[in-house]
């Protein structure tokens, strides 16, 4: 699992425990008075949104202010503004750095090298993907001796960097370092480190992600804020419903799909099978994995989550997956045909497809179950084994989908 956080726990907790050169800045809510001081020392701040997600800027939520009274309107007003469709946990204003030069460096796991990787660039400002291969460089890390100064100035001479300023900013990423390792980061980025007319040098944004299962990250020091939440309910009791035991997976990821509610097995096949479903139009509602032999109790508790919140919107109920191993699959299938069964119970009836694709231990006396159920309830259904692939299932289901919704909008006129 992962952690991040953006700028402000960057100044607020790190920048000053690393020694890594900062700009000044307040935060949200901040008397006028302290705006007004702080100003007259800057001439100029940068109103920003404590939000993790990117591209603030182009969303209008990152402004350049001179003025007191107007940067006290914009904290409030940029402590209100969606983000990316998250809301911020508040609003800060940092000094405006003049900027003779910009750079971008960044300390992250690289497959490539099996170790940490350092990278930096020149043309900070951009994003990494954007920087041309010849304007960046990247070099491995030993874990253990870590990113020493030499390297760093080695680095920057490459890209044609020399002089006091050479080593300035290697010492900089020295520090870096320092505390991408003492924290259990398994990400950290500066972009951009500006560097004054004369040569002073700030951290101007950051961005990290660490991994909570490192021992360093839980002895970090600090807690990380708590940013408010753009989950839907339906994910965050699932979410918490997966947390709850290690019996069987119950993972979901909202897609805004309207059409096909997918009750999916077998992890790398559950994705093949949603791609397979966006392609042929099949609009899948979230994708999900549900496999991991989950005992019938908490199978059924996590269909009757999935039918709460999806199943009187969706137009097609999918249960598939490939040839299961170990997972039982009358036991999913019973807890499954059981959950529906109280569901249409409670609600009243629906007439959607079904469509079921499966292999595995219990096949006939779970197809026996959900053939029965399904009967019983009115509802029509397609039954597919183990010799039929399961992405000719999934494209199966995209078709009579959009079959079914053209006669219905037939129908209608």
């Amino acid at each position: 699992m992962s952690a991040k956080i953006g700028e402000l726990t960057f100044l607020q907790q790190l920048a000053g425990r690393f020694k890594i050169p900062a700009p000044d800045f307040v935060v949200e809510p901040v008397n006028q008075s302290e705006v007004k001081c702080r100003l007259q020392v800057w001439e100029s701040g940068i109103v920003k949104p404590d939000v993790l997600a990117g591209k603030r800027g182009k969303a209008g939520a990152v402004h350049k202010v001179g003025d007191y009274r107007e940067a006290v309107q914009l904290l409030k007003k940029v402590a209100a503004t969606e983000v990316g469709g998250l809301q911020p946990r508040t609003a800060y204003m940092v000094q405006a750095v003049p900027a003779d030069m910009e750079l971008f460096s960044a300390i992250t796991y690289h497959s490539k090298f099996l170790s940490p990787s350092f990278t930096v660039s020149l043309k900070g400002g951009m994003e990494v993907e954007s920087i041309p291969a010849a304007n960046k460089v990247t070099i491995p890390v030993d874990v253990f001796r870590g990113l020493n100064a030499y390297q760093a100035s080695e680095a920057l001479s490459k890209l044609g960097l020399q002089g006091n300023l050479n080593s300035a900013l290697a010492r900089c990423f020295v520090k870096q370092w320092d505390m991408f390792i003492s924290t259990g980061m398994q990400s950290c980025e500066i972009n951009p480190w500006r560097v004054t007319q004369d040569e002073k040098i700030f951290a101007c944004d950051f961005k990290a992600t660490f991994d909570e299962n490192n021992f360093k990250f839980r002895d970090i020091g600090f807690e990380l804020p708590e940013y408010p939440s753009a989950e839907e309910a339906f994910d965050e009791e699932m979410r918490l419903w997966s947390a709850a035991s290690h019996q069987g997976q119950a993972h979901v990821s909202s897609l805004g799909g309207k059409k096909i509610l997918p009750i999916l097995f077998g992890g790398g096949a559950s994705t093949i099978i949603i791609e397979t479903l966006a392609q042929c139009g099949g609009d899948p509602i979230f994708l999900s994995d549900f496999g991991g032999n989950p005992p019938y109790e908490r199978m059924k508790k996590t269909a009757e989550i999935c039918f709460r919140h999806k199943l009187a919107g969706a137009s097609l109920l999918l249960i598939l997956g490939g040839k299961a191993n170990n997972t039982q699959v009358d036991v999913t299938f019973a807890a499954i045909a059981d959950a529906l069964e109280e569901w249409v119970g409670q609600h009243g009836p629906i007439h959607i497809p079904v469509v079921i694709g499966r292999g595995g231990p219990g096949l006939v006396q779970g197809f026996a179950v959900m053939k029965k159920t399904l009967e019983n309830l009115n509802m029509p259904y397609v039954l597919f084994g183990p010799d039929t692939p399961i992405t000719l299932v999934a494209a199966y289901a995209a078709r009579l989908v959009d079959s079914s919704e053209t006669k219905s909008r037939r129908a209608d006129k």
